[in-house]
């Protein structure tokens, strides 16, 4: 079963019964050395950093899977609220942290 995740604070057809708490997911992700090498050369000559583009929506795809499997943990059936964040964790680029988060929450369709 998928379980619903908006950004919003209400799942339309369905009524929030109870808040579980704040999920959430976090991974840090470094870049390959393949990644680095070609990062690296179009920092200096400027374009599309598809290597960085590509590593980056894996760390987001990763920390959105672990937030549902948090949110499943905590008993909910859905997350509301849901918001991203991403920080260098060690200088000069070495590693990126990505947070997702939401409130986790159970639902159930109106009547």
């Amino acid at each position: 079963m998928n379980m619903p995740v908006t950004t919003t604070f209400t799942i339309e057809g369905h009524r929030i019964t109870e808040y579980k708490g704040v999920a959430r997911g976090i991974i840090v992700r470094a870049p390959t050395i393949a990644q680095g090498i070609v990062g690296g050369l179009k920092n200096i000559i400027g374009g599309r950093i598809g290597a960085y583009t590509q590593m980056c929506e894996q760390a987001r795809q990763q920390a959105f899977e672990l937030l549902v499997e948090h949110a499943r943990e905590m008993g909910a059936n859905a997350i509301v609220g849901l918001r991203y964040d991403a920080s260098e964790v060690v200088s000069k680029g070495s590693a990126t942290e990505v947070l997702c988060y939401g409130t986790a929450v159970v639902i159930e369709p109106e009547s």
